[in-house]
C-alpha cells in the first residue's frame, strides 16, 4: 500500500538550513554551474548523504506548480494604480489571471483576491510573491489554494 504525500507551504526563514543547500545544489547542477554530485555538495557545503536524502522531497515551490492554478489573497491600499501594479507585476512574471475580486474597501484597506494560472513560461513564483510583498501600498500576500485547474 503506497503512503499518502502531504505537502505543506513554508516561508524560507522557517526551512532548516541543509534543505536550503540542497536546493542549492539542485540548481546548481540543473544550470550546469557544476557537472557533479560532489562538486555541488562540496560547493554549498552538504554531505552528499544528506543531498541523496532529501533530493526528492525539497523543491522550490514554483517547480511544482506548472500546469496549476494558485489562488491568492491579498491586502492593498484602496489608492489609485494599486491594483494595476499588481496586475503589472503578474503579468511580468508571465502569470494568467483567471479571476479577480476586490472588495469594498474598510478604512482604506481592501483585499484582493486573485486566481492565477501558472503557465510553463511562467517566471519563479516564490520570487513572485516576495517581490509583490515588498511593493508599497501592498501589506499581506498569501498563497490560499493550489489547484490543477481541471473540473
Amino acid at each position: 500500500m503506497s503512503e499518502k504525500v502531504n505537502y505543506y507551504v513554508l516561508k524560507k526563514k522557517a526551512v532548516p538550513e541543509v534543505l536550503l543547500r540542497v536546493v542549492e545544489a539542485k540548481r546548481l547542477m540543473e544550470t550546469k554551474k557544476v557537472l557533479t554530485i560532489q562538486e555541488a555538495t562540496d560547493t554549498v557545503g552538504i554531505s552528499r548523504s544528506s543531498f541523496y536524502k532529501y533530493k526528492d522531497d525539497i523543491f522550490p515551490f514554483y517547480e511544482n506548480s506548472r500546469g496549476k492554478n494558485i489562488n491568492l489573497s491579498l491586502k492593498i491600499d484602496d489608492e489609485p494604480g494599486i491594483l494595476s501594479k499588481v496586475l503589472t507585476h503578474i503579468a511580468v512574471y508571465n502569470a494568467n489571471i483567471l479571476t479577480i475580486h476586490q472588495s469594498i474597501p474598510v478604512n482604506s484597506i481592501a483585499t484582493l483576491s486573485l486566481s492565477i494560472e501558472v503557465l510553463a513560461t511562467t517566471g519563479d513564483i516564490d520570487k513572485m510573491i516576495d517581490e509583490l510583498q515588498q511593493e508599497s501600498g501592498i501589506y499581506y500576500v498569501k498563497i490560499l489554494a493550489e489547484s490543477t485547474g481541471k473540473a
